[in-house]
């Protein structure tokens, strides 16, 4: 992207921003953005220098391999107003067999210790399901409370054979035990599923993403689209143009109601809009391939409560959410046990 062309692309962000918005997020994407560094600083220079607007926040994803000394520098004075996410699968064996051998490239120490509350984001492939604790312990090892984001890979193959049934369970049963252990750690993305929400049916049965409203992707032409996910790269013309007479603004059109209806763990199971287009071709259909995957996690989250709340009742200040998730405990537990109770490690 050209710099005149990016100046556009803020300058439309300012001119659309939707009303009642406390955060605008300038977020940068690849690739490896941090190849383009210069490009990088000379948006972040024109975007507070022409719009003088506190709930500017810039954030950059980023595999960690190409930072010099000097980008160090400049996103450590700017570490307020920039975030970096990191891309970390967890040890080195996993982060290089996933990510070509790039894990002695990356500063660790130097994304704990500048951006402490932003945890890496892990990407969990068919080769890492059955490392997957070590993993999540060893990011947590290196000074990380947090891990942001924990993904499994998109692909052309499908999540949730009975074997791989068993080996998650396998290694969410050790996460249970070190959670257990270690309650001072913030949950990762993974075990924080906020289950007492499916007992509060408080959550509106709403999109799970900000596709096309509170979402905007520029590719490097400036071409804007709904999201990150909705580009050539991923649909044809025709898609795009199927894609283009949707209204964003129309929430039944992305709800699976068969999901919303049936599903106990509706309110937790979030769902990429785009990849359900790609394979479903609507909105409205999500892919099913990982529910097996999500009851058995939902099963894991509900005991490690149960042990939480018996051992260290003063982590659950809020009585009400407290009251909710006994409730969700009970009802998980008596929904999911016995369909997959061959799969527990007891």
């Amino acid at each position: 992207m050209t710099f005149d062309t990016a100046k556009k692309c803020i300058d439309d962000i300012f001119k659309n921003i939707p009303n009642g918005t406390k955060l605008i997020e300038i977020s940068f994407i690849g690739g490896e953005p941090l190849l383009e560094m210069d490009l990088i600083k000379a948006v972040y220079n024109y975007t507070t220098e022409t719009y003088f607007d506190d709930r500017v926040r810039f954030f950059a994803t980023t595999n960690g391999t190409t930072l010099t000394n000097e980008d160090k520098n400049w996103f450590r004075s700017r570490k307020n107003k920039f975030v970096l996410g990191l891309s970390l699968d967890g040890t080195p064996r996993t982060h290089n067999y996933n990510r070509s051998n790039s894990f002695n490239k990356i500063d660790i120490p130097f994304f704990a210790e500048t951006w402490p509350n932003q945890g890496p984001k892990m990407t969990i492939s068919k080769y890492s399901l059955s490392t997957l604790a070590d993993d999540i312990i060893f990011i947590h090892q290196q000074g990380f409370k947090y891990i942001f984001g924990v993904n499994f890979a998109e692909g052309d193959f499908d999540w949730g054979n009975r074997e791989e049934l068993k080996i998650f369970s396998k290694q969410l049963r050790k996460l249970l035990d070190f959670y257990t252990e270690n309650y001072d750690l913030t949950l990762n993305q993974m075990f924080g599923k906020h289950i007492e929400l499916c007992a509060s049916k408080s959550v509106d049965k709403n999109k799970t993403c900000g596709i096309g409203t509170n979402t905007a992707f520029y590719d490097v032409d400036g071409k804007k689209y709904p999201c990150s996910f909705v580009t050539p790269l991923t649909f044809s013309k025709e898609e795009l143009e199927d894609i283009k007479k949707v209204d964003f603004c129309d929430c039944d059109s992305f709800i699976d109601k068969e999901c919303a209806n049936e599903c106990y763990i509706f309110p937790v199971c979030s769902s990429c809009a785009g990849a359900n287009f790609l394979v479903n071709h609507t909105f409205s259909k999500r892919i099913k391939t990982r529910c097996d995957f999500n009851k058995l996690l939902c099963l894991y989250i509900a005991e490690l409560h149960t042990r939480r709340i018996i051992q260290h009742r003063d982590l659950y200040k809020d009585e009400n959410q407290l009251y909710f998730l006994i409730q969700a405990i009970t009802d998980i537990k008596n929904k999911y046990y016995q369909e997959f109770q061959e799969y527990m490690i007891h």
